[in-house]
């Protein structure tokens, strides 16, 4: 299971650095999928995940080196998408931005036992993921002051004034999804873990 998660963590993440349309937004789209894949090595044997969540997570990265190859404003096939004026693959990287880490911060809560009761359990992980989605937001915002019109490819607003709001909705969205839809299968892999 590793080394076919490995492999097509590098596999996506080579295609995804040969000639991208923009290299810093490039590097700043890729740079945590890297992260999340360094903090996965060093984790591993002292935390393992379960199966599940390490299938969430290499999507997640996916859609990082995806967006982060064309840019999220240029990623093919979702131009006027449903007819919208805009490419909206942003949203689908902001949906993965509160479905991938409300599992993980679920099996953190849970296995490190710091909620127990279940409408605490998802009040804090979906609170986790709002928080997570708001400083993204303000990582964006200091990218853009410090490289000023280089940020336009990165931010990814495309002229849509309510950009960074819409981004945490979907984060909100895909973290109600993930607790809606994979809390019994995520529970059942969480037993098999103890």
């Amino acid at each position: 299971m590793r080394l076919i998660w490995g492999a097509v963590f590098l596999t996506v993440l080579i295609w995804s650095g040969i000639q991208p349309a923009d290299s810093l937004t490039w590097f700043l789209e890729v740079l945590p999928a890297m992260i999340g894949a360094v903090l996965i090595m060093v984790t591993y044997r002292a935390f393992r995940l379960t199966p599940l969540l390490y299938g969430l997570i290499l999507m997640h990265c996916v859609v990082l080196m995806i967006g982060g190859h064309y840019t999220y404003a240029e990623v093919p096939f979702f131009d006027g998408l449903l007819g919208a004026e805009r490419n909206n693959y942003d949203k689908v990287g902001h949906f993965f931005q509160g479905f991938v880490p409300a599992l993980l911060a679920r099996e953190i809560l849970i296995r490190k036992q710091v909620v127990k009761e279940r409408v605490w359990l998802n009040l804090f992980v979906v609170s986790v993921c709002l928080a997570f989605s708001a400083f993204y937001e303000l990582i964006e915002w200091w990218v853009a002051l410090l490289t000023g019109e280089n940020a336009e490819a990165f931010l990814g607003t495309q002229g849509y004034v309510w950009d960074t709001q819409s981004d945490m909705a979907f984060a909100l969205m895909g973290a109600c999804c993930a607790l809606v839809f994979l809390s019994r299968w995520h529970d059942k892999q969480l037993s098999q873990l103890k």
